[in-house]
């Protein structure tokens, strides 16, 4: 049985703690606190006492934490302090490259988040997503791009991303994961453009997006949330397949047991009990 679905995952620095409530408030589906990237290296170890002394005040606190990467001197550390607080619910691993980096990890006993960002992750990619422990898969569009040589953003940067998202849902679904999570937007003043790529996403099979301003999360909701137009015809199939019949029409078209899947999902995906 897969965990909630996740249409946003909002990264909020742990060097920051005082934005961490407002980002457990900001009404995303998840909330990853960041030891990595968004902290300074000076300030590593600070960024984690942090982590530590929010969830021992706050112990109600429910989030994930992206550890530092497997060669940094810093991830054992991290590790410790995720198997020890139990309002950790689960580590995002960053520039993942091999399965026994993933193993390594979800020995601490949290799901695992594997995140692929380089070349060598990508190729090492079957093996890591069925290591014991991972629950769902994503990457850095940004550092693998650079990796691959890419003109990131560019229609030609794009068509090999679109084989990156390829990869990253069949081996999900392969490997029976959650659905996988599509890489930040960084444009973080234009909505319309993270509408688009959140819509695209979803229509891809992603679960969801990585978020790294409080302000994305509506509009990636909004992008996740089937149209009204969609929301009624799936009730109209489900309404048809309640007959018993194993092919009918709605709208003229001939409905199957694949196209009653796809009403199902979509009235899944909107809350709502299929009739």
């Amino acid at each position: 049985m897969h965990p909630a679905p996740i249409r946003s995952a909002l990264f909020v620095p742990a060097s920051r703690p005082e934005r961490i409530p407002k980002a457990l408030a900001s009404g995303a589906d998840a909330v990853i606190v960041d030891l990595e990237d968004a902290v300074e290296e000076g300030l590593k170890v600070e960024a984690r006492a942090n982590l530590d002394a929010f969830l021992t005040d706050h112990p109600q606190a429910r989030l994930l934490v992206r550890i530092n990467a497997s060669v940094h001197p810093e991830q054992a550390a991290d590790l410790e302090l995720c198997r020890r607080q139990p309002g950790i619910l689960g580590v995002v691993l960053p520039k993942v490259e091999s399965a026994v980096q993933v193993s390594l990890v979800a020995a601490a006993g949290k799901p695992v988040w594997p995140a692929v960002e380089s070349a060598t992750g990508l190729h090492a990619l079957p093996a890591i997503a069925r290591v014991p422990g991972v629950e769902r898969l994503t990457y850095g569009g940004l550092d693998l791009g650079l990796d691959l040589g890419l003109a990131v953003g560019s229609e030609a940067g794009e068509r090999i991303m679109d084989q990156v998202r390829y990869a990253l849902l069949l081996q999900s679904r392969t490997a029976r994961l959650a659905p996988p999570l599509e890489t930040i937007f960084p444009a973080i003043q234009d909505p319309a453009g993270l509408a688009r790529r959140a819509r695209m996403a979803c229509d891809m099979g992603f679960g969801g997006l990585l978020c790294i301003h409080p302000g994305q999360v509506a509009v990636v909701h909004e992008a996740f949330m089937p149209s009204a137009e969609e929301l009624a015809w799936a009730r109209r199939v489900m309404a048809g397949a309640a007959s018993g019949e194993g092919v009918f029409v709605v709208d003229g078209q001939m409905i199957d047991a694949p196209v009653v899947g796809r009403a199902q999902r979509l009235l899944e995906r909107a809350g709502q009990a299929p009739a």
